[in-house]
């Protein structure tokens, strides 16, 4: 055999493009799936599927097609009673079917963080209905966020200010939501001083933190994040201890293995401390992550592929100050090009770039992402933003 491992690698994102890199660059074999061609992890991968990950058969027939030796989702929307019907006849999936059945919907990986397991969470509750809604909101109070259960990267969230503009936010949650069930979960609006990321593998040799990334959201969706984040020993304490529940919690009947990002709201406690709220978890590598390209000696990447492939994961990982900032689309369009690149590389030796290569655009479609490296997180992330901005996005009506 010349290679480590086959994997099945469902959705070719950004992520999944990065990933790509990380296990081939271990010898692992990739067959990258996604509902598009061409997609970003396909153009580096051993051989691709065009597939919805929604479609079970189709999912079925290419685990048996490719017979990999691990299934990798790199996005939420998957047929993720397939996944367990498939982990039951001896494939891997990564980190486990458990973890990809809770965390695609956001009302099982709540339940399980504040039910089962107690960890600090924003008081919420669930709705599939408007009427239901406002019981909520009565109930838990205003401000709120609404969000549908099934989604990603902040598709149908909103805050809620008054009972007027729940309707809008219902209409918005459910007309953005992923997969069939007409359910949001409401849940109180923290006034939080800071959210982080904390990268968390589960390995062979047990759990390793990353240090924790601060990134700031518009639209659900980050927009910049740095690392290391300023925190303090007991909330970053509090943080290691609930990620490190959460994610032995999501083993399941697989392995477990494989890099989680866990995020948190910290904020202000009555005594003057913090209290380290329990907010959302991916079961694989995290947007906000990508400053690790920069940031670590082993990216998040890595580390996933390492932990996937039961290989060693340092104990202990640190970080180089440094920010990421996205570069976004503003409209649909197959027919474009991306100027401005030098000027970007040319602000600061410690900037780089990274052109995502998605063969379309969307209004708010990450496209690529700054990455910049300074003594302090506000330098590194002031870098990003110029570098981002300096990258430009130029749209023609039709291909030269």
């Amino acid at each position: 055999m010349s290679h480590i491992a086959t994997i099945l690698l469902l959705g070719s994102g950004e992520l999944g493009r990065e990933f790509v890199i990380a296990a081939k660059r271990l010898g692992a074999r990739v067959i990258a799936c996604d509902s598009y061609d061409d997609a970003p992890a396909m153009q580096l991968a051993d051989g691709r599927e065009v597939f919805s990950m929604l479609d079970g058969e189709a999912l079925r027939a290419a685990a048996k097609k490719h017979r990999p030796d691990l299934i990798v989702p790199e996005i939420e929307a998957v047929r993720t009673e397939v996944l367990a019907d498939l982990e039951a006849q001896g494939f891997p999936i990564v980190p486990s079917a458990r973890a990809a059945q809770l965390t695609m919907n956001r009302d099982a990986i709540r339940d399980l963080a504040a039910g089962e397991l107690g960890l600090v969470t924003s008081a919420y509750g669930y709705a599939t209905s408007l009427i239901e809604s406002e019981a909520v909101a009565d109930r838990i109070g205003y401000p709120l966020v609404m969000k549908p259960v099934m989604s990603s990267s902040g598709k149908g969230q909103s805050k809620v200010d008054d009972t007027a503009a729940l309707k809008a936010a219902w209409d918005y949650a459910v007309g953005n939501m992923r997969g069939d069930r007409a359910r949001v979960i409401c849940e109180q609006f923290i006034a939080f001083d800071y959210e982080i990321t904390l990268l968390t593998v589960r390995h062979k040799d047990g759990i390793s933190f990353c240090p924790p990334i601060g990134h700031r959201q518009e639209r659900g969706d980050y927009r910049e994040s740095w690392q290391p984040a300023a925190m303090s020993p007991a909330a970053l304490a509090k943080a290691q201890d609930m990620a490190a529940k959460v994610v032995t919690a999501l083993q399941g009947s697989g392995r477990g293995w494989g890099l989680y990002g866990v995020e948190f709201f910290v904020a202000k406690d009555k005594d003057g401390g913090e209290e380290v709220i329990f907010s959302e978890l991916s079961p694989r590598p995290h947007d906000t992550g990508m400053v690790t390209l920069v940031s670590q000696d082993l990216n998040e990447f890595d580390l996933h592929a390492r932990a996937i492939l039961g290989l060693p994961v340092p104990q202990s990982i640190t970080a180089r100050t440094a920010a990421s900032a996205v570069i976004l689309a503003d409209r649909d369009s197959e027919f474009f090009a991306f100027e401005g690149l030098a000027d970007a590389l040319a602000i600061d030796p410690a900037v780089d770039v990274r052109i995502f290569g998605k063969p379309a655009t969307r209004p708010y479609r990450r496209m690529g992402v700054a990455l910049a490296r300074a003594d302090t997180a506000v330098d590194a992330v002031s870098l990003a933003k110029q570098a981002a901005n300096a990258v430009r996005i130029v749209y023609s009506p039709k291909a030269d």
